[in-house]
């Protein structure tokens, strides 16, 4: 019997380390889809892996899929499935369909109602689709999650409010600034913060932005990534007056920046306006620097209080995105229940054009034989009906009354004969 799988090791559960253990990267992953499909149990597959998460989404036609695939699992990350045990959770039929569709939609995302892991989903299942892994149930589930999570957020708000705090950083900079393609952006740091706010600030097409941080080499991983100029923080004063906005997050235990130096800043820019960001703890910006005019300065404390009630509306909007699933599933499950139907009448019209292409290939020869045509059309045709109303008529023998008359409802043209 086909079941519908997934075993997921994801950040709810396992700790950063055994995440890393069992990623697949992206070389790695054609040759797990082969691996994990040549199993013979396994009628398809599909693998997603991110940074917070590895999951196997799988058809499998076995007594115990959660076995078949935690070995499978173990084996191909060279791990003792007792040590990968705890980490490990599986979902099997209407659970699995309930579990892609909240990944899908971000509601089992570490960060609530995040979009960018149905991006992530969807390079998943075109990998499947190029390593030719799929099949049709798993095909169908896959479109099937799509549509459920466009339709969450079409219908609900779970993923308009940021919650993160380099993404509101990014938005609040719009806020003063309502094109960045024409701002300086300079970023002190390098840490994940940092690169958050790089990637951001990239996607908004900012005019220039600049790395700053202690070590140099830092900053160039940083900045080769995201087309930015790196630089240390011995030579950042000196560039310091050419950022629009700046965004700091180091570990520095005492401020880097003070008052002296942003008033030579705005002097060298004319009382432009400077957008400040500190974003760190301890501060890396002297509290000072905000009773100078022509400067905005924020803290982590401000933006946390926006990121705090953005994820107040999204757990509102929770609720409403698992009523949209429930009722997207209810249409899914539906349809699973119909496909074995789907698959006799498929297996029924591939029988009945075996026939028929042998009654013609049958006609053929008897014709080139010189045979008389019209006793061959006729054999042909009584060839043909007795072998296509065999199955139909056998049936007919093993349904009850009540079943033939449902089907006499649905054929018209049949007459009642009278008893």
């Amino acid at each position: 019997m086909q079941h519908i799988a997934v075993l997921s090791v994801n950040h709810k559960i396992a700790p950063v380390e055994i995440r890393e253990k069992v990623a697949f990267s992206d070389s790695e992953l054609n040759k797990a889809l082969g691996s994990l499909s040549k199993v013979n149990e396994v009628d398809s597959c599909a693998i997603l892996s991110t940074c917070n998460r590895s999951e196997i989404y799988s058809v499998v036609n076995s007594t115990n899929p959660k076995l078949l695939l935690s070995k499978y699992f173990s084996k191909i990350h060279g791990m003792d499935l007792n040590e990968l045990e705890p980490y490990l959770r599986y979902y099997e039929g209407n659970d699995a369909i309930e579990h892609i569709c909240h990944v899908a939609t971000g509601l089992d995302s570490l960060v609530l109602g995040e979009p960018q892991i149905l991006g992530q989903l969807k390079d998943a299942y075109h990998s499947a689709k190029q390593a030719k892994t799929l099949d049709k149930l798993l095909e169908k589930l896959f479109q099937h999650a799509f549509s459920t999570a466009k339709k969450v957020r079409t219908d609900t708000n779970i993923g308009s409010s940021p919650v993160s705090v380099a993404y509101c950083a990014v938005k609040l900079s719009e806020k003063i600034f309502t094109d960045l393609t024409k701002q300086t952006v300079m970023l002190i740091g390098a840490g994940e913060m940092i690169d958050l706010c790089a990637q951001y600030l990239e996607q908004k097409s900012v005019k220039r932005m600049i790395i700053a941080n202690r070590t140099i080499e830092n900053a160039e991983k940083i900045a080769s990534k995201y087309n930015a100029e790196p630089t240390s923080l011995k030579l950042f004063s000196s560039l310091i007056h050419e950022a629009d906005i700046i965004i700091s997050s180091t570990a520095a235990l005492v401020p880097i920046i003070g008052k002296g130096l942003i008033e030579t800043a705005l002097k060298l820019r004319k009382h432009k306006p400077i957008f400040i960001l500190d974003i760190a703890i301890p501060r890396d910006i002297e509290p000072e620097v905000n009773q100078l005019d022509d400067v905005f300065l924020y803290t982590i404390d401000d933006l946390q209080q926006v990121v705090d009630s953005n994820i107040s509306n999204r757990l509102k909007e929770k609720s409403l995105a698992e009523q949209v699933i429930t009722e997207q599933n209810v249409h899914f499950s539906k349809w699973l229940k119909l496909l074995p139907n789907q698959q006799v009448v498929q297996s029924y019209r591939n029988s009945a054009h075996s026939i028929k292409q042998n009654a013609i290939e049958n006609a053929i020869n008897k014709l080139n034989k010189g045979t008389d045509s019209e006793s061959v059309i006729k054999e042909m045709a009584d060839q043909l009906t007795n072998k296509l109303l065999h199955t139909p008529f056998n049936n007919i023998k093993q349904n009850s009354l009540e079943q033939l008359n449902q089907c006499e409802l649905c054929v018209p043209n049949i007459k009642k004969t009278k008893s």
